[in-house]
């Protein structure tokens, strides 16, 4: 009789996970969870008002970048990139503890373009005058008598 090795089980496919998406996708969101705690225990008025938006990591997990927006907007960046980039250390020391990884991303900022950009547009369409060839609603049609 020969023996049999054991079949394995559970064995996840080479390159990806069993999760639905990829490893730098979680990696991400866990990062832009992780840092928005950090942020909120930061007690720095320059940092008031801060959203973490998403967080992009490269395909090796070196490097991170972190993306923000802030209701202070284009005025307050000068600002809040000196305050993250005094807490960059400590953000970096708060992931490494709680993520537990051999290696984290080194992290870096920036504003957030794409929800600037959209609240400008968003802004022009507001000041756009009504062309619809609709008539309001709260008046009458009067083709329809």
């Amino acid at each position: 009789m020969s023996k049999q090795r054991p079949r394995s089980r559970g064995r996840q496919p080479k390159g990806g996970s069993s999760h639905g998406y990829p490893r730098t996708a979680r990696l991400s969101e866990v990062l832009r969870e992780v840092i928005a705690d950090e942020l909120t225990r930061i007690d720095d008025e320059r940092l008031d008002l801060v959203t973490v938006t998403s967080v992009d990591v490269d395909p090796e997990m070196n490097r991170a970048i972190v993306y923000y927006d802030s209701m202070k907007g284009e005025e307050g960046d000068a600002g809040i990139q000196e305050a993250l980039g005094e807490y960059r250390p400590r953000m970096q020391a708060s992931i490494n503890r709680q993520m537990h990884a051999r290696k984290t991303p080194i992290l870096s900022f920036r504003p957030d373009e794409v929800i600037r950009a959209a609240e400008r547009i968003e802004e022009l369409l507001r000041r756009q005058p009504d062309t619809s060839p609709l008539p309001p609603a709260d008046e009458p049609d009067n083709d329809a008598e």
